[in-house]
């Protein structure tokens, strides 16, 4: 690779993120109407722990308020090592909030616990969606280039 084609290697990859960024948030929007998310570290964690097939995509998310959170830290881990164990496509997110709007709030109104979301399809063949189709192409992309858990960011509204 020369000089002259870093930037552009650069630029590329900005936009395969923004691109994974827009399919991240119609795969959580999708996933949500089928009934087809579990949102929240330990409810993840059961989730895996239970059946470990039905999960289709992961999300890790922290903000600078998490950052040093060493219990989420120690999870972060485990699902992680977890989902590689399981084939399981990961991300990382870096804004809670706005994972919060769209996967929504719970009985009582408060924000659900966006530190781990999971997509889940019940049986293999239920469920197609492209958006996820983008997203195990992209998460294939960042493996080949040594990027193991790739940082998305959501398009903003």
């Amino acid at each position: 690779m020369t000089l002259e084609e870093a930037p552009q290697l650069e630029e590329a990859g900005s936009a395969g993120t923004q691109g994974a960024g827009a399919a991240l948030e119609e795969l959580l929007l999708s996933a949500k109407k089928q009934d087809n998310l579990t949102v929240g570290v330990y409810e993840s964690a059961k989730v895996m722990n239970v059946d470990p097939d039905s999960v289709a995509f992961c999300v890790l998310a922290t903000d600078e308020e998490y950052e040093c959170d060493i219990a989420l830290q120690i999870h972060f881990t485990l699902i992680q090592a977890f989902c590689f164990d399981n084939d399981i496509n990961i991300v990382r997110v870096n804004d809670t909030q706005r994972l919060a709007e769209l996967v929504g709030s719970d009985e009582a109104g408060e924000p659900k616990d966006t530190h781990c979301i999971l997509v889940t399809n019940p049986s293999a063949d239920a469920w197609k969606d492209p958006s996820l189709e983008k997203l195990s192409l992209f998460c294939e992309e960042s493996r080949n280039v040594y990027e193991w858990v790739p940082a998305i960011t959501l398009p903003e509204r």
